[in-house]
């Protein structure tokens, strides 16, 4: 547009000099001086709408997150667990469904089972199969589409999710750390002594790494944890887990991404000090669930197999078998 009017201006000018006779030299320059003018307010006037289209869409993500469905409430008044919940530590799936998102594929579909009070059972099967999902179902991060979970025969479903997730405890796979204190990422809500969290400590093997610290407790956790190794960022999530000591533990795929000692630390702390829990551990080394009650094998979002590590591995047919030995074939 702005080269028309230019080409315009100027061929104007042209035409009324040489046919005509009429021109002011003067005039004409400032004819042409004003063309070129206009082709940058053009440029400015496109780089502007250009960077408003931009802009627009900080609006349309922000009117997306608004539109989001909440979660639930986090405390339902009228419907409160009593404190001392769970004491036994009993989980239940009744036919429970779950999806991601209305319009997807079931992700669980229709697992039924029963974990007893202070089993340790490992959750295996192939990537995609379903087993982080259950951990997002236990903790209400996505609702049910269908079923029901139980925890000592409670419907978790009819509690504010605070009250359930309280009562929860998860060593992730991807250590959750926040900028602040080592007490305030240990004890956030500073429901806990100094000696309760150097108990934590003691027994997840990080207090001297603590002590060596001139601000011990006061020591500041970088973002992330950056200024701790991978391995005692766990650490720092065990000992959290341990100075709530929920009665319910939830491990998922909490030591694929440590080296082999601190691993060992971690199983066999909470051999030691879970043994009155209920531990769920989601396997990503199937040698950690070798030794647990009960082994429960999730494929395509159903229940594939859920007995004893014994009783799968003298069944050469069974899938537990068989993930065992593609293990070992893949380690050697």
């Amino acid at each position: 547009m702005g080269n028309i009017i230019v080409f315009a201006t100027s061929l104007l000018a042209v035409v009324s000099v040489h046919f005509y006779g009429v021109g002011d030299a003067a005039l004409i320059g400032l004819a042409m001086t004003y063309a070129f003018d206009l082709v940058l307010s053009l440029n400015w006037m496109v780089r502007h709408y250009a960077d408003l289209e931009n802009s627009m869409t900080h609006l349309e993500r922000i009117v997306e997150y608004a539109n989001l469905p909440s979660e639930a409430a986090n405390v339902i008044g009228d419907s409160r667990p009593k404190e001392t919940w769970p004491k036994q530590g009993v989980v239940e799936f009744k036919n429970y469904s779950m999806r991601y998102r209305d319009g997807l594929d079931l992700v669980l579909k229709g697992l039924s089972f029963r974990v007893a009070p202070r089993q340790k059972v490992g959750i295996v099967g192939r990537t995609g199969a379903g087993k982080s999902s259950l951990t997002m179902a236990l903790f209400r991060i996505i609702e049910a589409a269908g079923g029901q979970i139980l925890l000592d025969g409670e419907d978790i479903s009819k509690y504010g999710l605070f009250d359930v997730r309280s009562k929860l405890s998860i060593i992730p796979q991807d250590p959750v750390l926040f900028a602040g204190t080592v007490r305030e990422n240990l004890d956030p809500f500073n429901n806990y002594s100094d000696q309760d969290i150097w108990r934590a400590l003691e027994q997840a093997h990080l207090a001297d790494y603590v002590r060596s610290k001139d601000e011990r407790l006061e020591f500041m956790v970088a973002q992330s944890g950056e200024n701790f190794s991978v391995g005692q960022r766990q650490l720092i999530c065990l000992a959290r887990a341990l100075l709530k000591h929920a009665k319910v533990l939830v491990l998922d795929e909490a030591t694929a991404a440590i080296d082999n000692a601190t691993d060992e630390i971690i199983q066999q702390t909470i051999r030691s000090e879970f043994k009155d829990c209920t531990v769920l551990t989601i396997a990503h080394r199937l040698n950690t669930v070798i030794d647990s009650d009960m082994v429960l094998v999730v494929d395509n979002g159903q229940l594939a197999e859920y007995d004893t590590p014994q009783n799968l591995l003298s069944n050469k047919d069974s899938l537990f078998a068989k993930l065992v030995e593609e293990s070992q074939s893949s380690n050697i």
